[in-house]
């Protein structure tokens, strides 16, 4: 008995202490993760293994950001998977972005045309390392389409660099479109 109140007590310590830690993350990402800044991503409802991968991935300088670089360099491990697994916990915000009428079939072609659909799920909501894109910024996704691109985006495997290369300019127009409006949840 004392045990089991032993362990409520401390999985309720850790459970109460990452919206804590999540508070500087709130600032720029938004409450719950649910980014209202077109240039950041929201982080509800993203897959916990991708949030701590890409943690990771700043902190140790494979990827860069004058914002996030600093943030995540002193965040331990355990720090990166309590802060995964609270944000992927959250309910993703509706999409605010409505996806032009012209955009919607050739946007959801070029998804299925440069494989999108394949890694990141069927409804575009992530997998595993692999990021949710539905409701996600426009801003946003069209900024880390451009990266991928150019090749100034960090990429864990080189999928995303070698989709993004086939894209022409107006393409990342319509797949950014296409995407910042689907519905962001499984609900």
């Amino acid at each position: 008995m004392f045990a089991a109140a032993l362990c409520f007590f401390l999985h309720g310590a850790i459970a109460e202490e990452v919206p804590r830690k999540a508070q500087a993350c709130v600032a720029c990402h938004g409450p719950a993760g649910n980014s209202t800044d077109p240039a950041m991503p929201s982080l509800a409802g993203q897959p916990a293994q991708f949030i701590s991968m890409q943690l990771f991935m700043f902190r140790e300088g494979n990827r860069k950001d004058p914002q996030m670089s600093p943030m995540a360099s002193s965040l331990s491990n355990a720090d990166m998977n309590e802060l995964a697994a609270y944000f992927s916990t959250q309910k993703p915000a509706a999409a605010s972005h409505g996806t032009a009428s012209e955009n919607a079939a050739a946007g959801r072609r070029l998804a299925e045309q440069h494989h999108c659909v394949q890694c990141h799920g069927p409804a575009l909501l992530g997998l595993q390392h692999i990021p949710r894109l539905a409701g996600q910024q426009f801003a946003y996704l069209r900024t880390q389409l451009r990266g991928f691109k150019a090749r100034t985006r960090a990429d864990f495997d080189g999928n995303m660099t070698s989709a993004a290369e086939l894209l022409s300019e107006k393409d990342i127009e319509i797949l950014a479109d296409y995407l910042s409006g689907l519905t962001p949840s499984r609900d």
